[in-house]
């Protein structure tokens, strides 16, 4: 029995009177008790860290890395091993409570009220095997340590715009990397997953050994079983070419332009994305081009050359780039923020898309447009699928006001208003955002399988993703 049952039970029975008082502080002592029990219970099944809503240091265990979402956890528990996820699935299925994994709070939902939150940063093992070209990671690894490791050989993982992101967490949910449109998504590249299962069985798996759960895994979210480690094919990245083009505002429809113009001929090789961005305390907005490009120099600068006719540029950072400095290109934040980010997926950019795209991004903080496919419009045996649209369309927002959170939202749907003709109405798993559903992120047939499996191995909800596919 929970407090806030006891208390509506109670009260709608006796009214606020004699009994409603007694009732309310009968369902504090049960409540107590039953939080008592999880806490002796968790600190005796696990080696590593556990914090309690009572803990001094529970605000900071359970904040997720958007400071604007609100999670309402049970418990937070820092994995000190392998032995200890299995210890704790197994815990969680004896007690009936469920637990939802987040190595570094990505991804975060409002949606996690009474969960046991697991973190995985001790599992932090990394290891490169050149000659294989494979890596196999612990479940709390970032990517920033994957590229450091692999880019000495010449090679890469399928990292996103940020090092810091989780490898797991991100394969997990499919994983849109800068060389995604040469090798697809990176959940595409993994080969195996060390889990533990919801009965609390460790188990190793892969294509042979559990085909229906693999193809899950892959692009499905983490809401199958509790990951320990993950292995994945490297790919080769002799040399890169990238940096960040900027321009004042005034020029964006030039820029634009340009944008249009090289994406629509791109190689495969080639990732180019568009962002407007609004300094805060500035009233001047800036206009950029991000670009990585497997290859050398002269070629990448040969197939950019488009935007090197655009007046006033402010800033030029192209170079060649060390595999392990991929994350400098978007320079995007190291630190937990108050961000709020929503994402849509676009079937193309005509003129019409083009204007509606250049209007204000107020009160946004940034309006980015990822080019998508090559080798995302290919077929994919994983649950991340086939990607048919040809941009991702992401406005970020910061959360510091009730007022500033609804301007967001309202701007989102201004979005989708003036973009309807060419809006795929889904977006990537890895981008949604509280108030979204899994079913977003899935055409109808792959949700239903995605389902199916759920109910088959974990039908006691032992697991659960920050957007679960049941929701």
């Amino acid at each position: 029995m929970s407090k806030g049952i006891s208390r509506r039970t109670f009260i709608g029975a006796a009214g606020v009177g004699v009994v409603g008082a007694s009732a309310w502080a009968i369902g504090d002592l049960v409540t107590t008790h039953a939080s008592t029990a999880v806490s002796d219970d968790l600190h005796a099944i696990v080696r590593g860290q556990v914090s309690l809503p009572e803990d001094p240091g529970f605000a900071g265990a359970s904040r997720p890395w958007s400071t604007a979402i609100t999670q309402q956890v049970r418990a937070v528990v820092e994995l000190a091993d392998a032995e200890d996820a299995t210890a704790l699935v197994r815990y969680a299925r004896r007690a009936g409570l469920t637990l939802s994994v987040q190595p570094n709070g990505h991804g975060a939902s409002n949606d996690l009220n009474g969960v046991i939150l697991v973190r995985t940063s001790k599992l932090d093992t990394v290891q490169v095997d050149p000659a294989a070209r494979t890596a196999r990671v612990g479940a709390g690894v970032p990517w920033g340590r994957v590229l450091a490791e692999a880019g000495p050989h010449g090679l890469t993982g399928l990292a996103g715009s940020s090092a810091v992101v989780n490898v797991t967490g991100f394969c997990l949910g499919g994983g849109l990397s800068w060389f995604g449109r040469k090798h697809g998504w990176a959940a595409d590249s993994v080969t195996a997953f060390d889990i533990v299962d919801p009965d609390g069985h460790p188990d190793r798996i892969t294509a042979t050994s559990d085909p229906d759960l693999f193809w899950a895994m892959r692009g499905g979210g983490g809401d199958f079983a509790l990951v320990t480690a993950v292995e994945f094919d490297l790919h080769p990245a002799p040399a890169v070419f990238g940096g960040t083009m900027v321009w004042p505002g005034t020029v964006a429809p030039a820029v634009m332009a340009a944008f249009r113009d090289v994406t629509a001929n791109a190689p495969d090789e080639l990732t180019v994305w568009f962002q407007q961005f609004q300094p805060p305390g500035s009233p001047t907005p800036l206009t950029s081009v991000m670009v990585a490009y497997l290859g050398d120099e002269a070629s990448g600068r040969a197939l950019l050359s488009r935007f090197d006719s655009i007046p006033g540029t402010i800033q030029d950072t192209r170079r060649m780039v060390a595999i392990a400095d991929l994350g400098g290109i978007a320079s995007e934040p190291i630190d937990p923020s108050p961000e709020m980010f929503v994402s849509e997926l676009l079937s193309g950019i005509d003129d019409r898309t083009a204007d509606a795209l250049l209007q204000p991004i107020t009160p946004l903080l940034a309006m980015e447009i990822r080019h998508l496919g090559g080798a995302f419009s290919g077929p994919s045996d994983s649950a991340a699928g086939q990607l048919t649209a040809a941009y991702c369309l992401i406005a970020i927002g910061m959360v510091t006001t009730p007022e500033s959170k609804a301007a967001i939202q309202a701007r989102r749907q201004q979005y989708r208003d003036a973009l309807r003709p060419v809006l795929a109405d889904r977006s990537p798993f890895t981008f949604l955002t509280p108030g979204d559903t899994a079913a977003r992120a899935f055409p109808p047939a792959t949700l239903t399988r995605l389902r199916a499996i759920k109910h088959s191995r974990d039908p006691h909800t032992v697991i659960r993703a920050n957007y679960p596919v049941l929701a």
